[in-house]
Protein backbone atom coordinates (compact mmCIF):
# COMPACT_ATOMS: atom_id res chain seq x y z
CA UNK A 1 0.00 0.00 0.00
CA UNK A 2 1.08 3.27 -0.86
CA UNK A 3 1.63 6.13 1.87
CA UNK A 4 1.19 9.33 0.80
CA UNK A 5 3.02 11.97 2.58
CA UNK A 6 1.22 14.58 4.52
CA UNK A 7 1.92 18.23 3.64
CA UNK A 8 2.86 20.46 6.28
CA UNK A 9 0.58 23.87 6.23
CA UNK A 10 1.56 25.02 9.12
CA UNK A 11 5.19 25.68 7.63
CA UNK A 12 3.26 27.52 4.77
CA UNK A 13 1.47 29.29 7.04
CA UNK A 14 4.41 30.52 8.78
CA UNK A 15 6.67 31.20 5.93
CA UNK A 16 3.34 33.40 4.62
CA UNK A 17 2.96 35.23 7.81
CA UNK A 18 6.78 36.36 7.72
CA UNK A 19 6.47 37.52 4.51
CA UNK A 20 3.85 39.61 5.04
CA UNK A 21 5.17 41.34 8.23
CA UNK A 22 8.25 42.15 6.24
CA UNK A 23 6.38 43.80 3.68
CA UNK A 24 7.89 41.65 0.81
CA UNK A 25 5.56 40.12 -2.25
CA UNK A 26 6.43 36.61 -3.43
CA UNK A 27 8.22 38.60 -6.12
CA UNK A 28 10.30 41.07 -4.19
CA UNK A 29 10.80 38.17 -1.77
CA UNK A 30 12.56 36.07 -4.40
CA UNK A 31 14.50 38.44 -6.30
CA UNK A 32 16.37 38.71 -2.88
CA UNK A 33 16.59 35.29 -2.12
CA UNK A 34 18.13 35.20 -5.81
CA UNK A 35 20.46 38.15 -4.98
CA UNK A 36 22.03 36.02 -2.06
CA UNK A 37 22.22 32.73 -4.42
CA UNK A 38 19.09 30.89 -4.19
CA UNK A 39 18.07 29.88 -6.94
CA UNK A 40 14.09 30.26 -6.25
CA UNK A 41 11.09 31.23 -8.94
CA UNK A 42 7.56 32.71 -7.35
CA UNK A 43 6.07 29.57 -8.68
CA UNK A 44 8.58 27.28 -6.53
CA UNK A 45 7.49 29.87 -3.64
CA UNK A 46 4.49 29.88 -3.71
CA UNK A 47 4.48 26.13 -3.60
CA UNK A 48 6.24 26.39 -0.08
CA UNK A 49 3.78 28.44 1.22
CA UNK A 50 0.92 26.23 -0.04
CA UNK A 51 2.78 23.41 1.70
CA UNK A 52 2.89 21.36 -1.65
CA UNK A 53 6.84 21.50 -1.73
CA UNK A 54 9.14 20.88 1.25
CA UNK A 55 11.54 24.02 1.82
CA UNK A 56 14.95 23.23 1.49
CA UNK A 57 17.50 24.10 4.75
CA UNK A 58 19.66 26.79 2.79
CA UNK A 59 16.38 28.40 2.08
CA UNK A 60 15.59 28.62 5.42
CA UNK A 61 18.80 29.84 6.21
CA UNK A 62 18.21 32.95 4.34
CA UNK A 63 14.91 33.98 4.86
CA UNK A 64 16.00 34.40 8.69
CA UNK A 65 18.68 36.55 7.25
CA UNK A 66 16.12 38.50 5.53
CA UNK A 67 13.64 38.30 7.99
CA UNK A 68 16.04 39.41 11.21
CA UNK A 69 14.01 35.96 13.03
CA UNK A 70 14.84 32.98 15.04
CA UNK A 71 14.55 29.61 13.42
CA UNK A 72 11.78 29.14 15.76
CA UNK A 73 9.22 31.30 14.23
CA UNK A 74 9.40 28.85 10.87
CA UNK A 75 8.54 26.02 13.04
CA UNK A 76 5.85 27.51 15.06
CA UNK A 77 2.58 25.29 15.43
CA UNK A 78 4.29 22.28 14.22
CA UNK A 79 4.44 19.14 16.62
Amino acid sequence: MEQKIRRDRNMGDNLRRLRADAGLSQEKLCAELQRRGCDIGRTTYAKYEAGELNIRASVIIELRKIYNCSYDEFFVGLE
